[in-house]
């Protein structure tokens, strides 16, 4: 088959090179969301709309030679079958600079990958809902969806729906020429989608972020909760237009706090977390009471509680879950500790033996950075209706 002259995707050459290479960082992206989503080039971006991520090189496709055989370029035994490898890359657990020896072989390239934030949104959200949401008997919340509804003859090259222009050229090319195939393309061949922002409404819901701002949470264990929080209000702001959130900070006292007091203040004192389930429950009776509202309230801490405020603080949690549609609690141990099991003391330990019956309490363990991205799963994954 010859080339014409006038090739259309010949054209678009460096267009189609370019939107490949975008979906090959989207391909990596998705891949590896346990660790962008802690990344703290993210956490810390202060609100900015691009983001650079560590990603590896993306090499293209080329042929390889039989190196081993010391054969030259375009030469061999003409024995080769479907299947055999011709190339292989050396040995990964070899001399790449891991380990605590001196490592004698290169390092695998990495560069930094500026991508929009929103993209990374919708990759880490795209599965993620508020659980268990109720029709309630207040006015409901309107959530924004986008889809493509119609197709048009002129538009932008993004949004070219290359299946309909095909068809377009082949049925050009038969009126014209009596010809029923693809050939050179026209801008009458072209057909562009277009889309409409749908509203579909959902009932009104409000979520309560408590957060144990203690002397034992450490800055590893701040980052941690604050990483969860940073995407969990992302979230609620992107898919929900109208949700409330509440902001609590505690030690042995709890208080309502904005929200960058809630993710930029230190800690002190000592936990005393009935505090802080007192005062959502305080809340919710006062703002968002359950038969108009859908509640949501989420909790993170290190686990350790003055001991003689246990028991109440599990007749607290019990309330919350009666109350409200999924009560969360995340605890966090030490950086890297993803073996370790905490005593029964620990708060997560008590909850699970106390309240086990409870079909709507979510209890996670957060012990490294890359569990941040399971526990958002763990919380806002799909139950009871679909959001």
């Amino acid at each position: 088959m010859s080339v014409q002259r006038n090739d259309w995707s010949l054209q678009r050459k460096g267009q189609i090179d370019q939107e490949r290479h975008k979906e090959r960082v989207r391909d990596a992206i998705k891949k590896n969301l346990g660790s962008i989503v802690s990344n703290e080039s993210i956490i810390l971006s202060d609100g900015k709309r691009v983001v650079k991520v560590p990603m590896r090189a993306l090499d293209e496709y080329k042929f390889r030679f039989d190196y081993r055989k010391k054969k030259h370029v375009g030469t061999g035994d003409g024995d080769t079958k479907v299947g055999d490898v011709i190339g292989r890359e050396a040995d990964s657990g070899q001399g790449l600079g891991q380990g605590p020896a001196v490592g004698d072989r290169p390092g695998q390239e990495y560069y930094e990958a500026e991508v929009d934030i929103d993209e990374i949104a919708a990759l880490i959200f795209e599965d993620l809902h508020l659980p268990y949401l109720e029709e309630k008997s207040k006015h409901a919340v309107p959530a924004k969806t986008t889809k493509f509804t119609e197709i048009r003859r002129s538009g932008i090259l993004s949004n070219l729906d290359k299946r309909r222009s095909m068809v377009e050229n082949i049925r050009r090319r038969a009126r014209e020429s009596g010809e029923a195939n693809l050939g050179p393309f026209k801008k009458e061949d072209l057909r562009y989608k277009t889309w409409e922002e749908q509203v579909t409404y959902e009932s009104n819901a409000a979520v309560i972020a408590m957060m144990d701002v203690s002397g034992s949470m450490g800055e590893f264990k701040k980052y941690i909760a604050r990483s969860f929080y940073f995407w969990m209000v992302r979230f609620l702001k992107t898919k929900y237009d109208h949700v409330k959130i509440v902001f609590i900070s505690h030690h042995t006292e709890a208080r309502e706090v904005s929200e960058e007091q809630f993710f930029t203040q230190g800690e002190s004192g000592g936990t005393v977390v009935s505090s802080a389930y007192k005062l959502a429950l305080d809340i919710v009776a006062q703002r968002f009471p359950p038969k108009e509202w859908n509640v949501y309230p989420f909790h993170f801490s290190d686990g350790d509680n003055y001991y003689s405020d246990n028991d109440e603080a599990v007749r607290l949690a019990d309330s919350l879950i009666t109350t409200c549609n999924l009560f969360g609690y995340g605890e966090i141990g030490e950086e890297g500790a993803s073996s370790y099991r905490r005593s029964s003391g620990a708060l997560l330990s008590i909850f699970k033996d106390r309240l086990k019956s409870q079909n709507r309490f979510v209890g996670v363990r957060i012990d490294d950075k890359e569990d941040v991205y399971p526990a958002l799963r763990e919380f806002f994954g799909k139950r009871g209706e679909a959001a």
